[in-house]
């Protein structure tokens, strides 16, 4: 009989495993020595440890699910339990023993994660169906079709939830896609129609625009080009294509009636340039007509240069405003000296002139009297008073003493 600390070989070639129940039969041997009988049972225990060691390696290193792990473990357990292995089965079951509560823990742990998980997924794919109904009602269609077509992407990245979680969600989420994209083609339809009616509107602005532009009508045809700009800006924008084509023909009948209209003008400009030049000269000749000294004669001499002047055509228009008030500076000066010869000549106008400086005369005499005696009697607050007084009957008596003095004395 052949024995070691764990098992044994009798007489009989019967293996037996020691275990903490007693001795338990692994099997019979006839094909050699009991030596070789433990032998070949001992390799088998120790492949039972090679495969508890590797399945414990993968349920701490990899994420081996727990349902996969309980089955090896059932397979190992039903190994070591029907003692088919000499060695410390007692042992080997303490270690799956320790190992099936260590996957039950790493089922809760996943339990508790995938809850979390859940809950994490929950909230984004609330706020994503938050943010894709608020954006259902912008009309910031290029950015906002962007973001809700980046939203479907982080969706489908997103764990599913419990089918009517998932599916209620979803339902929101798609309908918010539907409503914007709903909201967009009818606004780009209603464009389009805004469009055609804006193409139709600069058709008829064209054809008008191309009809004038043999016009030599100047004034009225530009001032009707003005209006058919107004008219083009207000119609709003066509399609593309035609927004252009429809641009170059208004633009090229412009063109070509500005372009008569400037040689026109070119011309014009050229004469009334001219016409400038002898303004001037006429201008130059009234201004030696001032200061007036023979009224009668400055009139007449002053006649004879705007009868001149009448019969010169127009002058540039940004240069008209200077050179006609020269004119009316040398005009004003004649008219300003007949109204002085007539006050001068004017006896009625003298006499009240006279009558009015005398009266102030005697009041700016009577208040200096008042100040002399409000002094002498100590009474500078009244003199003071009378002082600024007779400051203002001084000044109306100088100016009615100059008005006087035209009249001659």
């Amino acid at each position: 009989m052949s024995s070691d600390p764990w098992g044994r070989v009798d007489e009989t070639g019967t293996v037996y495993v020691r275990t903490a129940d007693g001795e338990q039969v692994v099997g019979s041997w006839q094909a050699g020595s009991p030596e070789e009988a433990l032998a070949y049972f001992e390799r088998k225990y120790d492949g039972i440890v090679v495969e508890i060691d590797l399945l414990e390696r993968r349920v701490k290193t990899t994420d081996l699910s727990a349902k996969d792990a309980t089955t090896a473990i059932d397979h190992l357990r039903q190994q070591v339990d029907e003692h088919h292995a000499v060695g410390d089965l007692d042992a080997l079951r303490k270690r799956l023993d320790a190992l099936v509560a260590t996957v039950e823990a790493r089922r809760e742990e996943r339990k508790v994660l995938k809850a979390k998980q859940t809950d994490e997924a929950k909230h984004a794919k609330e706020a994503l169906v938050a943010e894709a109904e608020e954006l259902a009602q912008s009309e910031q269609w290029r950015s906002a079709g962007e973001r809700l077509r980046a939203l479907v992407d982080t969706w489908k990245g997103l764990p599913r939830l419990d089918r009517k979680s998932d599916d209620e969600l979803w339902h929101r989420f798609s309908h918010a896609r539907s409503a914007f994209s709903k909201r967009r083609k009818a606004h780009f339809a209603a464009l389009d129609a805004q469009r055609e009616e804006a193409r139709k509107a600069k058709e008829k602005l064209v054809t008008e625009a191309e009809s004038l532009s043999g016009s030599t009508d100047w004034v009225g045809t530009a001032a009707r080009y003005r209006d058919l700009m107004t008219e083009w800006k207000a119609a709003g924008r066509a399609q593309r294509e035609a927004e252009d084509d429809l641009w170059n023909r208004f633009r090229g009948a412009q063109d070509v009636f500005f372009a008569a209209r400037g040689e026109v003008f070119a011309e014009r400009d050229a004469e009334q340039g001219e016409n400038l030049k002898l303004k001037e000269e006429l201008a130059a000749e009234a201004e030696k007509l001032v200061p007036v000294k023979d009224l009668k004669a400055a009139r007449a001499a002053f006649r004879g240069i705007n009868e001149r002047w009448e019969a010169i055509g127009h002058v540039p228009r940004d240069a008209r405003p200077k050179v006609e008030g020269r004119m009316q500076a040398v005009e004003r000066a004649l008219q300003e000296s007949e109204e002085s010869e007539w006050r001068r000549t004017n006896p009625e106008a003298r006499a009240r002139a006279a009558g009015l400086t005398g009266q102030l005369q005697a009041a700016v005499d009577k208040l200096r009297g008042q100040i002399d005696t409000a002094r002498a009697q100590g009474n500078n607050a009244r003199a003071d008073k009378l002082a600024k007084e007779l400051e203002g009957r001084q000044a109306l008596l100088d100016q009615a003493l100059k008005g006087l003095e035209e009249f001659g004395g």
